[in-house]
């Protein structure tokens, strides 16, 4: 239903009717074991079945909404994958804590942490409340540091299993084009995303020497419960194409891809890089007729 309303809609304003590709996810992770935060729902639900797809064990993690990443592990597992749910607020210490120790003494490692789990709290500057610019400090960079922390705690304890993989662990930063693309209006979310990025940037320099890679992948205009008044009717996806070069809206399964790919091998010899999956939103469509 998805594709077709963005078939449909790029029918509508005479833009370009590619799809996206339906492509295979390759069994790259096998024996490997992942956390993915904030699971449950769009862009995490999406790389945590991509993960499973490609061999991964998987910790599917939710703050809320228990039933829903019930739905998920589910689904890996009518796949034939493996998959657990597991309840925890990033923001707090002591649930990521647990978290971690839940998914240890399920499957003995762990090689794999997505920090995916965030939200939006949005106003005018003059506007934002001290509680929604913590709220969204806490869940989106605090939240971050916390389970970066702990996952590098583990690689560097379990160290690198050749047979699994080359790199003791790997940490992807789900970050936003506006970690670099200023947002008026969403200030506290602007100021997360740039934290995440110089954090990711500094831990992957710190831990390099070990072996552990960080990087981030840094979505743009992705279809997701979240942001659903921009792409859910024609006049919204119209507007919202103006910023898009490619002429077609993310797919939650653009960003799957791409996770999985971080995670393998294949990508073993980058680390401390954004990598942008955004249709080319950060070419600043505004100028391509020169300005």
């Amino acid at each position: 239903m998805a594709d077709t309303l963005a078939t449909n809609y790029c029918k509508e304003n005479d833009l370009p009717t590619v799809e996206p590709p339906k492509l295979a996810v390759p069994k790259i992770l096998p024996g490997q074991v992942a956390i993915v935060t904030g699971s449950s729902s769009g862009i995490g639900r999406a790389i945590a079945i991509a993960l499973a797809a490609a061999g991964a064990k998987v910790a599917v993690n939710y703050a809320g909404g228990e039933q829903k990443a019930r739905e998920v592990v589910g689904l890996i597992e009518g796949a034939g994958g493996t998959a657990i749910a597991v309840q925890a607020d990033v923001s707090k210490e002591n649930q990521v804590e647990a978290m971690f120790e839940t998914t240890l003494s399920t499957w003995g490692n762990l090689d794999i942490l997505v920090n995916n789990a965030g939200l939006q709290r949005d106003a005018a500057f003059v506007d934002l409340s001290l509680a929604d610019w913590q709220r969204v400090l806490d869940v989106n960079l605090t939240g971050q540091f916390l389970c970066a922390r702990a996952a590098v705690r583990a690689f560097k304890r379990q160290g690198i299993r050749p047979s699994v993989s080359a790199a003791a662990g790997k940490i992807i930063c789900i970050s936003s084009v506006h970690d670099v693309i200023p947002w008026a209006g969403h200030v506290n979310y602007a100021a997360s995303k740039g934290g995440v990025m110089l954090m990711m940037k500094s831990i992957a320099q710190e831990v390099a020497p070990f072996r552990i890679r960080v990087n981030s992948i840094c979505p743009g205009a992705v279809r997701t419960p979240i942001n659903t008044e921009a792409w859910s009717t024609p006049e919204a996806y119209a507007e919202l194409m103006k910023l898009v070069p490619y002429k077609r809206i993310g797919e939650p399964e653009d960003i799957g891809n791409v996770a999985v790919w971080l995670a393998s091998d294949h990508s073993d010899y980058i680390t401390g890089s954004n990598i942008y999956v955004d249709g080319g939103m950060t070419l600043y469509p505004g100028f391509e007729t020169g300005g």
